[in-house]
């Protein structure tokens, strides 16, 4: 074993289920471990690394915030924050913004906007209505929201005011809904839940459903924001606007920032309601700014969706040739495998032997997530490499 790794398995708290692969370096798709060995990363950092690892126009931007300012708290006002603020009000429908340091905090931070909305325009309203194997981050109030048991169970008792109802179930929502209840808060496809996609009328049943209420539509995009899912927000595939929405991951590219935005009607959050100390820091906020607006002038997002029947197309031809293959599902890059056996774990260490990464998201379904700068060929290269390992591990 790695001394990098034994190292770590002294000093760190062991809460990460790590693959045995210590990086050292990255470029673009590829990355090399401590022994110069080569991966095609098609985990991303978790969907992060939008624009793959080191891409020069962050480095740029990151190197010239460090030798100019990085830190001056939201005492005061800063460039690359009210740049940053203004490319994303401009290419959405929203209207203000919040920064935060990730998407936990981004989530906790809409939280406290929806309730103070039920507050004042629902006679008190605080419940938010969730979705079973939902994921919204791993705070304590997070936990509540999130609705998947084995993260909630061993920190009980919950945060009070959360309702966890199956995905894609426009009725359950209804019968969950009630006097306390002011928002509901969903994924526009559910990434650490398994890659679940929902029915093309659900998210525009509940904009419905909230308008007809007077709730809070708040989308958590964590993960399907700035292009994953082949549009600047997952959102636009979907034909509705919500009321308020959640990003973080690939809004830095790689540099740690969350941030939650809402229409005007919502922004009811007053001085000393919130804040933060590093959120909206002038070093991140550089970063995440110059990989937002890349996106946004070279149409990344558009080409997402050529790459996406690609890399579908190609996951669909070893569905054909290996039995153990159940489903391929999901939207633009962010794609899963499902098995009709729990192998995931042993098909993504056989991928580390073949030089490719990706996730195991359940124990019988991989998560797919590449940059959104990956090339068709790499996409070709990792399809063959995943065949093998399949090959080897079903065999």
């Amino acid at each position: 074993m790695s001394e990098l790794i034994n190292r770590e398995n002294k000093y760190y708290m062991q809460v990460a289920r790590r693959q045995p692969v210590v990086i050292v370096k990255g470029e673009g798709t590829i990355v090399w471990d401590e022994d110069g060995k080569e991966y095609l990363d098609f985990t991303a950092g978790w969907a992060v690394n939008n624009l793959g690892h080191c891409h020069p126009v962050l480095v740029k931007a990151v190197q010239e915030q460090a030798q100019t300012l990085m830190q001056t708290s939201n005492q005061f006002f800063t460039v690359p924050q009210i740049n940053l603020a203004q490319v994303l009000i401009d290419n959405s429908c929203l209207d203000r913004i919040f920064l935060s340091n990730s998407g936990a905090e981004a989530n906790e931070g809409v939280i406290k906007l929806a309730r103070k909305y039920g507050k004042l325009h629902r006679d008190g309203a605080y419940e938010v209505i969730t979705a079973l194997n939902s994921f919204h981050g791993r705070t304590l109030t997070m936990a509540a929201a999130t609705g998947q048991p084995h993260y909630q169970e061993q920190w009980q008792p919950l945060a009070p005011g959360f309702v966890n109802v199956p995905y894609n179930d426009i009725e359950s929502i209804k019968s969950a809904t009630n006097a306390k209840t002011c928002a509901v808060m969903v994924e526009p496809v559910q990434g650490e839940g398994g890659v679940n996609v929902p029915d093309a009328g659900y998210l525009k049943a509940v904009r419905q459903w909230c308008d007809e209420n007077n709730l809070v539509m708040i989308l958590d995009e964590v993960q399907t924001g700035i292009g994953r899912l082949g549009s600047l927000f997952g959102y636009q595939k979907f034909g509705i606007e919500p009321d308020a929405i959640t990003l973080a991951k690939g809004l830095g590219g790689g540099v740690p920032i969350g941030a939650f935005l809402a229409k005007d009607k919502f922004c009811v959050l007053a001085p000393g309601d919130h804040g933060s100390t590093y959120g909206g820091n002038a070093l991140t906020c550089a970063g995440a700014f110059a990989v937002v607006n890349y996106i946004v002038k070279n149409k990344i997002a558009d080409e997402v969706n050529s790459l996406s029947e690609h890399l579908k197309t190609g996951l669909e031809s070893l569905k054909e040739k290996h039995k153990a293959i159940e489903e391929i599902r999901g939207m633009g890059l962010l794609i899963a495998v499902q098995f009709n056996a729990d192998i995931s774990g042993d098909i993504v260490g056989q991928c580390n032997q073949e030089g490719l990464l990706l996730n195991p998201v359940r124990p019988n379904a991989i998560r797919i997530m590449p940059p959104l700068t990956v090339s068709y060929s790499e996409i070709d290269i990792a399809i063959s490499k995943l065949d093998a390992a399949i090959g080897k591990i079903t065999s």
